[in-house]
Parts: structure tokens; C-alpha cells; sequence
């Protein structure tokens, strides 16, 4: 038997939501992470990474547990270009679940951070100035070594005017009744699986192709889905090309050789003729037949 005893705290306290301690999607890491942001003071610009140190939440473990928050709708994040053409990131944590465009609306009412750059003593270079080369091209891409690069607006915007986003919504909310494995689909997270599927609708797929290549893929013999958000999300992030469908087969057959059908009987080579009625041999064998017999 199990007893406990609580007494309320009268100063220094934060009330939580049972649904955050004992969500069962939620690791204790993710759970740490959450309570601790929610407890801090209005206004606090302390980031996620900088929590998860003070915690003493290892880098695999942080990076986990921010994955899970962001699966399930408590943690959102955007890159936003500020002055000087620099790009920052704002994060958005939340005592209950949000979806993206709940999340933008929020987003979009915080200020945007201003840069705080110091400028550094400039040291004379040596040597007489030169201008700078005009012509040539980097040796190497710089987005090799640029991480966190902003999405492409245009493909943004394709996505978001998709004329079959609509359908892609109803295809994503039909997930759960095609199997138990996706009865457990984040609500955060449908809003970016029903662009992924919008994509493959306007490809040219149909509802029901989409369907059965997820059905396909799904683990089989029981396996339990830990992550059915993320597994469809994988399963969506390329889109195949769509196969066209085969043409009816051609008949090649000479206007001579119409009606014709070919011999049962034993010969070297086909032998075709044409039967007056329901008849299998030639005539040839079928009157070596009547004489043999």
C-alpha cells in the first residue's frame, strides 16, 4: 500500500495540467523540459537548449524530447529574417497542444528580437588595398556548411495554395480507420501531413493510392507504432511519379489472318488455318486422324 503526503506550496509554485505529467507519448526528459519552461516567469527569453542545460539533459536526450514536444503540439518553432538580414529563430511553448496555424497566429503577434551585434576593433591589414575579384565562383557550395537555411518561399506558397489541400485534410483524417496503428496521430502535426499529402494529389495520385502505399509500408505481425505522426511522415516526404496506365493491347494480325487459329496437332512449325466451326486440328490432321482410327 502506497502513502502520500503533499503540502501545498504558498509561494514559488505552477500549476500544471495532468494530461502534461502523465502523457503517455512523452518522455520524463520531455516532461522536465516542458514544466520547467512553463514555470519560468512572463517574459523570460530563456531557450530550450539553454533549459535543457540547466536541467541537465544531455544533447541525445534534449534532442529527443524536443522532437517529442514538437510531435505532440507543445513545442513550435519558425525561422524569421530580422534587420540586417540575419535570421533568427522564435520558439513557442504551450501548456496544451497547437496546431501550426494556431501557432503562426501567436508567433505573429511577439516582436521581432532585434540583432545585438558588438562591432569589433579593426586592426589596419597589411599591405596596400586591393579590389575585390569580379569574376570566378566559389570553389565550394556554401550551403554545405549553412545550417538551419530558411524553407524556399516559393515552395512554400505552392504548398500552402494547393487547390487539393482540402482533399489532403480528408485523406489525413481518414489515417486512423486504415489502420489502429495511426489512431494516435498527433493534432499538431496534421496540418504538415496534409501538406506532404496535397503533394502527392496534385502529382496525380489518388486518395486512394496515397492509402495503400502507406497500408504497404505499414510493420506488420502486431508491431507497435511508437511514432505514427513521424512514420507518415517519412512515407510522404517523396513523391513517386505516377505510372501511366498501359495502353490496350494491339492486335497485330494481318486483315488476312483474321479468325485464324493455330493447329493442335503435332507439326514442325504453328500451323494456323481457319476452322468452319468450334474445330481444334487442321484439316490435314484431322482427317490423319479419321484414317488411323
Amino acid at each position: 500500500m502506497i502513502y502520500r503526503h503533499f503540502n501545498a506550496p504558498s509561494r514559488a509554485f505552477t500549476q500544471f495540467s495532468h494530461d502534461i505529467i502523465r502523457h503517455p507519448r512523452l518522455s520524463s526528459d520531455a516532461v522536465r523540459l516542458l514544466t520547467w519552461q512553463l514555470s519560468l516567469p512572463q517574459g523570460a527569453r530563456e531557450s530550450l537548449s539553454r533549459t535543457a542545460e540547466r536541467a541537465r539533459i544531455g544533447a541525445t536526450a534534449f534532442t529527443r524530447a524536443k522532437r517529442q514536444l514538437k510531435e505532440e503540439g507543445f513545442v513550435h518553432e519558425r525561422r524569421v529574417q530580422i534587420a540586417g538580414g540575419r535570421w533568427a529563430t522564435q520558439q513557442l511553448v504551450s501548456s496544451h497542444p497547437l496546431t501550426a496555424d494556431q501557432a503562426a497566429k501567436l508567433l505573429a503577434r511577439e516582436p521581432l528580437p532585434s540583432p545585438q551585434v558588438t562591432p569589433s576593433p579593426r586592426k589596419p591589414a597589411a599591405g596596400r588595398p586591393t579590389a575585390p575579384p569580379t569574376d570566378g565562383h566559389p570553389e565550394k557550395d556554401p550551403r554545405e556548411d549553412t545550417s538551419h537555411l530558411p524553407p524556399h518561399a516559393e515552395h512554400a506558397d505552392a504548398v500552402e495554395e494547393s487547390p487539393r489541400i482540402d482533399d489532403a485534410r480528408a485523406l489525413v483524417g481518414a489515417l486512423p480507420v486504415l489502420s489502429p496503428a495511426l489512431r494516435h496521430i498527433p493534432p499538431g502535426m496534421r496540418d504538415e501531413l496534409a501538406r506532404l499529402a496535397a503533394r502527392w494529389l496534385d502529382a496525380g495520385h489518388t486518395p486512394a493510392d496515397v492509402h495503400e502505399h502507406i497500408r504497404h509500408c505499414l510493420p506488420g505481425d502486431g508491431t507497435p507504432v511508437h511514432r505514427p505522426g513521424g512514420l507518415v511522415r517519412y512515407l510522404l516526404r517523396d513523391v513517386p511519379p505516377r505510372e501511366p496506365s498501359r495502353p490496350a493491347p494491339v492486335n497485330r494480325l494481318s486483315p488476312r489472318l483474321q479468325g485464324a487459329r493455330e493447329c493442335a496437332g503435332d507439326h514442325t512449325q504453328p500451323m494456323l488455318f481457319r476452322p468452319v466451326g468450334d474445330e481444334t486440328h487442321c484439316p490435314a490432321c484431322a482427317s490423319r486422324t479419321v484414317s488411323t482410327g
